[in-house]
């Protein structure tokens, strides 16, 4: 300890010898400087003249080069604290090829889980790969499709909006989004999420369709008077028909027709039943759990709205247009 202090009495003694030789120091001043040399030399036992002590405590560089790179240091080290502001954001979390497996098994037994109807299960599963890794885009639009099968479209949103900060070019994740805000009957943010998907890939005609149609109900809330109020849609659960197929002359009544020709424009349920496109349809919804999604739908109840007050059965094309009734058919 005593040695390093000596060195730093040394390192002392020769700036201030220095300082007097460089003129640093004026010389009416220098006296005083030789005498507070001498002073602290003896103090700490330091004879600046002993070339064998000198050669003991001699430090390189000397004391005022230590001090302006000290000085330098620390000016560099401030300078990147300055630019923390402008730093770029964190990079994503690497995933090893282990994981990315893993995940990509889950994926698929959610896949088949969803063709079961086995909608909670694949939640698990769409949740356990984004576990192994949340940069996969696919896992958190599956999810949301699964969280709609469940009509929980609330967190739907939220995963088609995930899916969308992870990749914005993923454009089934823009589909998705405006499917859950159009059932829950959010026209405005459903036809803000297609428009934007159309930025991404303008030529989609999923998105267009779903842009036409939440645009077209905008326009049909603003023309419907403030005292109407919507036709309820709840109901008793419809009959089985034979091999499970829903009582369709049940169905028929709730819209209004019969087994013939309807009144207020209604078709023929026979010519309905008949038609292959609509069956096909009505099958593909009972195969995958959809009917009962189909009651409470919110476009079910407009079209019904429309019917009761004279407007007429929606065409075929309209409504493979609708995208949560495509969705239903698609699923």
């Amino acid at each position: 300890m005593a040695d390093k202090k000596q060195r730093l009495v040394l390192s002392i003694l020769d700036f201030l010898t220095e300082s007097m030789q460089d003129g640093t120091v004026k010389e009416e001043d220098k006296e005083g400087i030789e005498v507070a040399a001498q002073t602290i030399a003896e103090a700490f036992g330091v004879d600046p003249s002993d070339e064998q002590q000198r050669k003991q405590l001699a430090t390189q560089p000397g004391l005022f080069a230590l001090f302006d790179l000290f000085l330098k240091t620390r000016e560099k080290i401030s300078q990147p604290q300055a630019s923390t502001s402008t730093a770029p954001p964190p990079a994503k979390p690497a995933v090893s090829a282990e994981d990315k497996a893993k995940a990509e098994k889950l994926k698929q037994s959610g896949n088949s889980q969803m063709s079961r109807k086995e909608y909670k299960d694949a939640i698990s599963s769409y949740t356990e790969a984004i576990a192994l890794d949340p940069t996969n885009a696919v896992y958190y639009s599956n999810r949301a499709a699964a969280y709609s099968s469940t009509g929980d479209h609330e967190k739907a949103v939220d995963d088609a909006e995930k899916a969308i900060e992870v990749d914005p070019k993923f454009i089934k994740a823009y589909s998705r989004l405006g499917h859950a805000h159009y059932c829950l009957a959010d026209y405005t943010s459903a036809s803000a999420a297609f428009r934007k998907g159309l930025e991404v890939d303008p030529t989609n005609a999923n998105l267009a369709a779903g842009l036409d149609q939440s645009e077209a109900r905008i326009s049909e809330a603003a023309q419907i008077p403030e005292e109407e109020t919507p036709v309820s849609t709840s109901r008793a659960a419809p009959g089985a028909g034979a091999g499970g197929m829903p009582d369709l002359a049940s169905l028929a009544g709730m819209f209004g027709g019969g087994g013939g020709g309807g009144g207020g424009g209604m078709p023929d349920i026979s010519s309905m039943l008949n038609n292959p496109a609509l069956m096909q349809m009505a099958q593909s919804l009972m195969a995958n759990g959809g009917m009962e999604q189909l009651m409470n739908n919110p476009s079910v109840a407009n079209m019904m709205n429309r019917m009761q007050s004279g407007g007429g059965m929606p065409s075929m094309s309209e409504i493979m247009s609708d995208p949560s009734l495509r969705d239903l058919y698609e699923t």
